[in-house]
């Protein structure tokens, strides 16, 4: 498996921007999918954005669609999220994760970090 360290959460106002990243371990990091998931106080996980191993293809939740963008830097074995135009109801734990495995979407993530807390106030 590969170790996944989440950083860059922490308490913004509503309209603001944060950027989140997660470094990798491993020296396959450009095989796996990526992907960013969050959960907020009472409720389930819930997927947020992935990018292939290439970056050449991402994916988004609606509600975070036009206002998030993840990307990569494989040779730095990092993932970033940057959340633009944050709203109170982005407000959770974000949590990186991995797919070692598949080749194309819909991945399944099976590796996942610690998570960064992100608290937006309106």
């Amino acid at each position: 498996q590969v170790q996944l360290v989440e950083s860059g959460g922490g308490s913004v106002q509503a309209g603001g921007s944060l950027r989140l990243s997660c470094a990798a371990s491993g020296r396959t990091f450009s095989s796996y999918a990526m992907g960013w998931f969050r959960q907020a106080p009472g409720k389930e996980r819930e997927f947020v954005a992935a990018v292939s191993w290439s970056g050449g293809s991402t994916y988004y939740a609606d509600s975070v669609k036009g206002r998030f963008t993840i990307s990569r830097d494989n040779d730095k074995n990092t993932v970033y999220l940057q959340m633009n135009s944050l709203k109170s109801e982005d407000t959770a734990v974000y949590y990186c994760a991995a797919d070692a495995f598949s080749s194309a979407w819909p991945y399944e993530f099976d590796s996942w970090g610690q998570g960064t807390q992100v608290t937006v106030s309106s």
